[in-house]
């Protein structure tokens, strides 16, 4: 039987929520979407799946959403953010959400989770989505700490190529393929997540009509006022 992920604290939950917001022209995560900050959605998304949540940010605004995690090397990036999660953590597996991501389902998240923390070789998870790897959204083992640590120290910021780097020394400890290790799900209609649509309303487990609509939302970071506006239009697919 696959482990329960809120019970056996296999999996903790960290929001990425250090960015600057420079093409935004504001702060994203106080933003305002469908009356609650994009915060409060990833804080509220994540404590559906994990019965550890806390923002990575040094922030003292954000302090009332969830408990804050500051970077260890600040002004590092996102990279910056991993290392604090991975230090903090007491859990097997860390899943990182960027704060700008509020259209990603519940459902997708823990169907996903699911599948990756039951595979014995799998130490990082992450998308790629029409051919750009999504890799600040991801799902990391605690054997990834040290990598990530090195990489900050010797100042590597790009997220993949510090999974990738990570991925190939442990598939050689391992005995192991690269692509067992790293686990890069090309995402499209037929991605192979289980995934039903319901009617809104319905079981929260399930795709509202709304969330059908917006796919073309589930994976994008809102970084524009433009991107704002046309999430706005889609309020109603928000699960959180």
């Amino acid at each position: 039987m696959m482990p329960e992920l809120r019970e056996e604290r296999l999996v903790g939950g960290y929001v990425l929520a250090g960015g600057r917001s420079t093409r935004m022209g504001r702060d994203k995560a106080l933003l305002q979407l469908g009356g609650e900050p994009l915060v409060q959605h990833a804080v509220r998304k994540l404590r559906r799946l994990t019965g550890e949540v806390h923002i990575l940010s040094d922030r003292p605004e954000l302090a009332e959403f969830a408990p804050l995690v500051p970077d260890l090397h600040p002004g590092c990036g996102p990279v910056s953010g991993m290392e604090a999660a991975l230090a903090h953590s007491r859990c097997d597996w860390t899943l990182v959400l960027p704060v700008d991501m509020p259209f990603l389902p519940a459902i997708l998240l823990e169907r996903w989770m699911r599948s990756v923390v039951e595979l014995p070789k799998a130490r990082a998870a992450l998308f790629t989505v029409e051919g750009l790897a999504q890799a600040a959204l991801c799902l990391l083992h605690r054997e990834l700490a040290p990598f990530v640590r090195t990489a900050v120290e010797q100042r590597t910021f790009k997220l993949y190529t510090v999974f990738e780097a990570a991925a190939v020394e442990l598939a050689l400890k391992q005995g192991a393929h690269v692509r067992e290790v790293l686990l890069n799900r090309e995402w499209d209609d037929r991605a192979g997540i289980a995934l039903s649509a319901g009617e809104s309303g319905g079981d929260p487990w399930t795709l509202s009509e709304a969330q059908q609509r917006a796919r073309h939302l589930w994976f994008a970071n809102l970084n524009t006022p433009e991107e704002f506006a046309e999430a706005e239009r889609h309020v109603d697919a928000l699960d959180t």
